[in-house]
């Protein structure tokens, strides 16, 4: 199996969650909300599972704003990537499995300004060999093909195998599979392992399992390490 490791970009080599707190702190203190305020959207948010679209709208009539829609999303992609970090655990283990020989690729859903500037912002972009992006590409996880396009960007063919890292079971770990990588489930403990839906023509496996799970991303690249 050729030296391939395909990782998703929020909550697996960013902290999303973290960078969503920070904005909802922001936008919550310059319009003069509350704590509780504060609570509401990011329980709303629900660990990033809610469409924007619903969110920004859910917000929009909760507070009675006088930008559109559309604007406060603009304004929340403009800033996100100025908010997330990549934990400099995280960098200094993928500068080490490159180091040993390995190919290193993102593999992200979402829009591509909004994603791009995480992986330039976050300094991933000195670290991995290449990425695919739902957003630039008009393919986007779990389907097969945003993995294989990722994996062309780090000179390499999902045909000869791999391996895919994230913590989302269904986006990451059964479109991993689908596309034929070897699996590692970051298991964060908010997103439980559960009874998975197929994908279009493509039935799941009974019993469909990650072959690794861990707490963090240290912890799935010291799985690969250990190779």
């Amino acid at each position: 199996m050729q030296k391939l490791a395909l990782f998703d970009l929020d909550d697996t080599l960013v902290d999303r969650l973290d960078g969503f707190r920070r904005w909802v702190a922001e936008f919550t203190g310059r319009r003069g909300l509350s704590k509780e305020d504060a609570a509401w959207m990011i329980e709303l948010d629900a660990d990033g599972t809610l469409s924007t679209e619903e969110f920004f709208a859910a917000v929009h009539e909760r507070f009675g704003l006088v930008e559109p829609v559309d604007m406060l999303w603009d304004a929340y992609r403009a800033r996100m990537p100025e908010l997330v970090v990549c934990p400099r655990p995280v960098l200094r283990g993928l500068r080490r499995l490159r180091k040993a020989g390995w190919r290193v690729g993102i593999v992200a859903n979402g829009t591509a300004a909004h994603q791009r500037g995480k992986i330039y912002r976050s300094g991933l972009v000195d670290v991995v060999d290449g990425w695919a992006i739902s957003g630039e590409e008009r393919r986007e996880k779990p389907g097969p093909q945003l993995f294989q396009i990722a994996a062309r960007r780090c000179e390499a063919n999902v045909r000869d195998g791999g391996w895919m890292i994230g913590d989302d079971p269904f986006e990451d770990i059964v479109g991993g599979f689908f596309a034929g990588l070897r699996t590692i489930w970051i298991d964060r403990g908010v997103r439980p392992w559960r009874g998975l839906p197929d994908l279009p023509g493509l039935p799941a496996p009974p019993g469909l399992r990650p072959d690794h799970v861990v707490t963090d991303t240290v912890g799935a690249i010291k799985v690969l390490l250990d190779q």
